[in-house]
This record gives C-alpha cells, structure tokens and sequence, in this order.
C-alpha cells in the first residue's frame, strides 16, 4: 500500500447497492487533501479491451458535489457529456455522489439485480485528469450478509470489504462480482486460480477445473511461467449470450447456461476461456504504442489489433489442441469453420486488415445489413494471417520455429517491460524469426485487399481446402430470417443477382414466380432452376409491392472443409506431423 505525503490528495470510493432489484449502483467518491479552487471529474467513454465509444455516462444520474464537514452543497458544471467541474470553495474535502443505472448484462458494462451485481470500472467509476496514477480506496456495502465479494484487487486488512487500486488503470482493470455466486478456488503452477460463476446450467465443473488447468499450463509453457500471483475467472450463465473480456489479472466471460453438454460448444466455450487468458500476454502487457497509456476521454487508433485480437484468436484454436483438450481433426474442423466465415464474407475484399483494426471504433460493434460487404473483422482475418505466418515460419525451419518464437520474443521485448511497439516494431520481429523478407507479405495481406493465398501455403502441410456445395443450388445472394411470420432479407451480398435485380435488406420476401415463399423453403424451391434461369420475385420495399426480375448465378459454395491431400510427400507428412501431431493418409 502506498504512503500519502500531507498534500498528496487521497481517492476513496464507495459502492452501495441498497435495492440491487432495480439496479441502482449508489457511488460515491471522497477527496481529501484537495487544495485547488476546482475539481474537475470524468467518466470514461470506453472500456480496454473493447475497441468502442461507449457513452457510459449516459448511465450516470443525481450528480451532486458538498463539502462533508459543513454541508454544503458545491456548484457544479457540466463541461461536457463526460466532464463535471465542480468550484470547491477552498473546502479540503470534496464528496461527489452519483448513481449509475446497471441493467446490461454484457463483459464490458454493469448489471445489477436481485441475484447478483456485477461492475467493469471504465462503466462505473470517473477519474480526476492529471491524478490517474495515484491510488484508490474502494469500499463495498452489499444489499445481504449471505452476499461475497470477488474481484482481483486486493483486500485491505482489518477493513470489511475495503480493496485497493494502486492506480485508476487498476480499478478499471479489476472487475467486481457480488452475489450468491460459486466460487471455485484451484492452484497451477503454485499460483492461486479461482472461478466466480453466477447463473445455473449444465456446466460440470470438475471437467471445467481439469480443462481449464491444462489451458494454463499450456499457455505457461509458451510463454515460461505466469506473470501473476493471483487470477480470477468471472463466469456468467446467461441464456444465450456469448463474450469475453480481458484483464491484466482477470477476466470476464459470459456464456448460454445450457450450451455445455454438446460437445462442439464446449469446445468453443474452451476455446473463449483460452483467448481470454491468453490475452494476459497479448494486449494486457504485449500492447500496442496506441494502446500504452489509455486516453479515457476518446478512440485510441491503432493498426495492430490484428495481432493483439486476431493472433490471439488462432491460438485459441491451437491451445486445447496443445493441451490435449481434442485432437488435430477436431482442430482441422473449427479452422475449417473459421475459413468458411472468411471465404462467404465480400468485405474481405473491400477493407484492409490494418483499416479494419484502425476503424473498429466505428465499424466492427457497429454492424448494419451492409457490414459484411464492406469489412472484415479484424479477429478473423488476423487470426488467418497469423495462420500464414506460423505456415511460413514452421515450412522454412522444419517446424523447429514457429510463431511461437515470435510471441517470446515479443514477451522479451515489450511485454516483461510493458513498453508499447508499433506496428514496425512487430513487422520486424516476425522477420527476424522468419529469416525471410516478408515485406511484400504485410503490403499485400494487412495493408491491401489482395485474397489470402490460404490454400498455397496449407498445402506444404499437405492440406487443402475443398469446398462445399448446398446441393448445388443457383446463386441468389439474399439471407432471409421468418419475424414473427413475416420473412425478411436480412443480406444481400454484393454484385449477387439479388444486388443487380434492386433487392434490399428490410424488404419483406413475400413470392416467388407468383407463389408464396418461406424462410424455410426458399432453398427447396431454388431446386427446381439452374444458372442463368430468370425469376420473379415479390417483396415489399419500405411498404409498397414490388416485382423484380432476378437472373440466377452459378452455384458458389455454402463452407469450406480443410482436407488432406491425397498422395502426400514426405515433406508435407513431416509438416503436418509436426504443426498438429497428425499423420496424413
């Protein structure tokens, strides 16, 4: 705990939740020691680690400033959406009050209701400009004496429910659960893990403890060691949500309570957990220049989220297969999926990966019905192009480097400091670990639109990618969903025949050649035309009907499968061997 010299001011905050059933945080932040005639307070407008303006002061009511040893209630400005200045009359204690309405239940914000509460910092707490580096008393009442308390902060001896942030960055960093939930203590490596779940479903716990185990050690033994002492697991079961966010010490995840017993789900619930603790490394300590001192108050622009997000993406597909959690061909079936999503998305064609990390701020969280024409998501790319790059780097040295040689030497050079790196920083790492020159491999691949050369570089590991036909129906290009009975083209992709004939997302798909259409049997009529077939189809368009004439394409294909290769080399079987332990027929 740090000591105070006498005009250092000293930050105390209190969290109350007196009728958490209507989710109410009750916050308030106690300054001593202040000696200026203002003081000047703001809310952060994003959260680390998800890249989007949030506005989580519009959440924020009954803002009221007073002078505790007389008081009086302090004048107080608005400055702007996030800015309170408040005149404190030469008073040396200042107390602010404020309420924050808490009702979503996601990674990045606050909910609080009868069975649980749940805060992100960068959601609930406001800073002063100028002292985010010094520390922060946090002081907790709970609605209940059957409610605990879990959060990576450490406790305050001797003060019930009293934790300690050495820094703004900290407290932001530290989220907090509070309820009923169970909590699950388990050691790796001789450091204390724990999970905090709230919710019920049917999640077998001792099977999450054995699998999440593993995870870490595996991690730990690419990275040698783990750089805590403490680390904590949040886990909400909601009914269908699906999300992570990462903390330095932390994380938050949340999942559909019922989506454990298949097996395919599971696996991607592993696969969050890993990319989530992955990120320990990757972004919370390995991070880009951007991102080294956080700006609360706007979009911090980097071009290197497809290596903070998408690198960590291709290893949350690599880590259960390390760990043992399944085999190569289970592997090879999720990375299948991953390229099904890449090759049937047209905006990867349109945006490049280095924009698509730069403009996450106002593309990625916020998709409309042209999202997938115009972008491509900066984790799913990123996690391909780090695909590539292992390929390269195992392919020129017979696997005895690979990636992995990059994230060490990454962890050494920035990361066990916490120094930021620029995207040349990271550029010349990969090359150094390659041996090779691969400028013109980041010109084309994160700085122009130019198709990844997947199936190239997959072969020498004697793989390729075959695709698939959905009963080789004639290309329309529309995704239609049934609302409420009611069928709406929800996409068209771009230059498709849908595109060319007028059609648009929102309209109302109502027939086809004069007869009704549904959702559900739109693909089964399709069965009866062929390529170059023309065909009518009624909507409505903003409410008034209309016919259009569609001309049918040629059959494209609904997903991709990796496969092996027949009669492979002996090169490609010792490469394959070597990346995933498989050996090809």
């Amino acid at each position: 705990m740090n000591s105070f010299s006498a005009t250092t001011p000293i930050f105390s905050y209190h969290v109350a939740l007196p009728n958490p059933q209507n989710h109410y945080f009750d916050v308030t932040l106690t300054v001593e020691q202040w000696s200026s005639p203002d003081l000047n307070l703001k809310m952060p407008v994003w959260t680390p680690g998800s890249y989007l303006v949030r506005e989580f002061e519009r959440h924020l009511q009954e803002f009221i400033a007073h002078d505790p040893t007389t008081g009086e209630t302090l004048k107080t400005t608005k400055l702007s959406k996030n800015h309170w200045q408040i005149a404190t009359n030469d008073c040396s204690t200042v107390r602010i009050f404020y309420r924050v309405y808490a009702n979503s239940l996601s990674v990045r914000t606050n909910h609080l209701d009868a069975s649980h509460g749940y805060f992100n910092g960068a959601a609930l707490f406001c800073f002063l400009p100028g002292y985010e580096s010094l520390p922060i008393r946090l002081q907790i009442t709970l609605p209940h004496d059957r409610w605990q308390i879990t959060t990576p902060l450490p406790a305050i001896a001797g003060m019930k429910q009293t934790f300690w942030a050495e820094d703004f960055d900290t407290l932001v960093d530290s989220p907090v659960e509070m309820g009923t939930h169970r909590y699950l203590g388990f050691e790796v490596l001789g450091k204390h893990h724990a999970f905090a779940i709230w919710g019920e479903g049917n999640l077998d716990t001792d099977q999450l403890l054995i699998d999440t185990r593993k995870i870490i050690q595996t991690e730990a033994d690419l990275f040698d060691g783990l750089p805590y002492n403490n680390y904590t697991f949040l886990l909400h079961l909601s009914s269908e949500g699906y999300g992570g966010l990462e903390h330095k010490n932390s994380c938050t995840l949340n999942y559909g309570r019922f989506n454990f017993r298949e097996p395919e789900k599971y696996q991607r619930f592993l696969q969050l957990v890993a990319h989530e603790f992955f990120h320990l490394w990757n972004i919370k300590r390995i991070r880009p220049k951007a991102l080294e001192t956080f700006d609360y108050n706007q979009e911090n622009y980097t071009p290197s989220l497809w290596f903070a997000e998408g690198t960590t993406s291709y290893y949350d597909l690599v880590i259960p297969l390390r760990a043992g959690i399944y085999d190569g061909k289970v592997f090879l079936g999720h990375l299948s999926k991953e390229i099904t999503r890449y090759l049937t998305t047209p905006g990867r064609l349109v945006q490049p990966l280095a924009e698509s990390s730069f403009d996450a701020w106002i593309k990625l969280y916020r998709r409309d019905s042209n999202s997938d024409n115009s972008q491509i998501s900066y984790y799913l790319k990123g996690e391909l192009v780090t695909l590539l790059l292992d390929l390269i780097i195992r392919d020129r040295h017979q696997n005895q480097h690979s990636f992995d040689d990059v994230l060490r030497l990454m962890w050494q050079d920035f990361g066990q400091s916490e120094i930021g790196f620029t995207p040349e920083d990271l550029e010349q790492r990969i090359t150094r670990i390659a041996g090779l020159d691969l400028g013109d491999f980041f010109q084309r691949y994160l700085y122009s639109t130019e198709e990844l050369p997947l199936d190239d570089y997959l072969n020498r590991f004697g793989l390729e990618i075959k695709p698939v036909y959905e009963e080789k129906l004639p290309y329309l290009g529309i995704k239609v969903q049934s609302e409420k009975g009611i069928e709406v083209i929800k996409f068209v992709a771009s230059g498709s025949p849908a595109a060319q004939a007028g059609l648009d997302a929102e309209d109302q798909l109502l027939a086809m050649n004069g007869i009704r259409v549904s959702t559900e049997q739109l693909n089964d009529r399709l069965k009866d035309y062929r390529a170059d077939d023309m065909i009518q189809l009624t909507v409505f368009h903003q409410d008034r009907l209309s016919t259009v004439d569609v001309r049918l394409a040629s059959p494209q294909a609904s997903s991709y499968e990796v496969v092996p290769v027949s009669n492979p080399s002996p090169d490609q079987v010792d490469n394959l061997k070597g990346w995933l332990g498989l050996i090809a027929p």
